[in-house]
């Protein structure tokens, strides 16, 4: 395998040396996610493999390129979960609209749907997490170490694989989210959680202010809620932990129970995007507030997930509204989908935030070649 990380880091230092981007990609199913994707592909799928998985320590290293359908599947056999529900969106809603590609830059072409399967680097990357986020924690909560190949095709390692290794500057977390715009992901430590011993999810009809007060009451109190939802007058709650646990909170909530097989697919369908409500081709927004914020007074349907805390809504609004109403709840907005993204993709940083994000990007890649502009346009 160090062959292929050795071509790897040939590849960058020669792109580097001749300022040529790089579009880092595992399975390709984030394309849709951030801003335009140019540069010459630099397939991490060859980095496939579980390195190391010790049951008894909570603790699962894999290669980049290693396909989360693998990895579940090894924790399932012992039980085990991540935590943080990664989505897949190996199926999309639906094909995205090409983006034109800007002057003088090579655009590159959508990978087939076929051959799309979610990567454990891609995971990493996006730092996308599901329902289970706002109870379990977020994925870069769970990664102990991390390997990867920065802009000048240098191997670094950070952090290790027990929780101790993360103490201080934990630079792996820096990679979660980062888009590969600071490095190559080689391989990453995450810490796990055995798999809940009973789940049961329930369904109360409710307006949004009630649904949004029940949400964060049952946050305030000792009940093992770990997911929440709410659309059109209908809310839903995932109850997950011992079975007695999970009985007598379900006694206290009341609402109608779901079948087993009926709840798992609902889930799914929120965590992979496969709800009615994300089709179509209006603009998906995700929002990012205060928890207790009341119905947003924004033109578009909403869903409403962690507690009140994620607002998605579907609106060709204009997006300095959209975002002002974020930042007035105390929070940002994301524009996750969209044909048209010259509103830019992520809230627009504050001039601290933004020189934070500078100076790391000259850090680990004084080329800039690495997923340019998948975050911000400058770097």
């Amino acid at each position: 395998m160090q062959d292929v990380v050795e071509n790897l880091s040939r590849l960058i230092r020669d792109a580097a040396s001749r300022r040529r981007p790089l579009c880092i990609r595992g399975g390709g199913t984030k394309d849709f996610y951030g801003g335009e994707i140019r540069g010459d592909v630099l397939d991490t799928k060859p980095l496939r493999g579980i390195v190391s998985y010790e049951p008894t320590e909570l603790v699962i290293s894999a290669r980049a390129g290693t396909p989360l359908v693998e990895i579940e599947a090894a924790l399932q056999e012992k039980g085990q979960v991540l935590p943080f529900e990664p989505p897949h969106f190996d199926r999309p809603p639906q094909p995205e609209a090409p983006q034109p590609p800007a002057e003088g830059q090579l655009s590159i072409a959508p990978v087939p749907t076929e051959e799309k399967l979610a990567t454990l680097g891609g995971c990493v990357a996006t730092g996308l997490s599901g329902p289970r986020r706002a109870y379990a924690g977020a994925v870069r909560d769970f990664v102990l170490g991390a390997r990867i190949l920065d802009g000048k095709g240098a191997e670094l390692h950070f952090g290790g694989q027990v929780m101790k290794n993360v103490a201080g500057y934990d630079v792996s977390r820096l990679t979660v989210g980062a888009l590969g715009t600071l490095g190559v992901i080689l391989e990453v430590s995450l810490k796990v959680l055995p798999a809940p011993a009973a789940e049961a999810t329930l369904r109360l009809a409710a307006g949004p202010d009630e649904a949004i007060t029940l949400m964060n009451d049952w946050g305030s109190k000792p009940l093992p809620v770990t997911a929440t939802a709410y659309r059109a007058g209908s809310l839903s709650v995932r109850l997950s932990g011992a079975p007695s646990a999970v009985a007598a909170a379900a006694k206290k909530i009341g609402g109608e129970t779901m079948d087993a097989t009926h709840a798992a697919q609902f889930w799914s369908d929120i965590r992979e995007q496969r709800a009615a409500f994300y089709a179509g081709n209006q603009a998906l927004w995700r929002l990012s507030i205060k928890p207790t914020t009341p119905p947003l007074d924004l033109a578009g349907p909403q869903l409403i997930e962690w507690g009140g805390a994620l607002r998605w809504l579907r609106s060709d609004a204009d997006a300095k509204v959209i975002r002002e109403a974020a930042a007035r709840a105390g929070g940002h907005a994301t524009l996750f989908r969209a044909v048209d993204k010259t509103a830019g993709v992520f809230h627009p940083l504050s001039p601290g935030l933004a020189k934070i994000h500078r100076r790391l990007k000259e850090a680990f890649d004084p080329a800039g070649i690495l997923n340019p502009g998948r975050m911000y346009p400058d770097f």
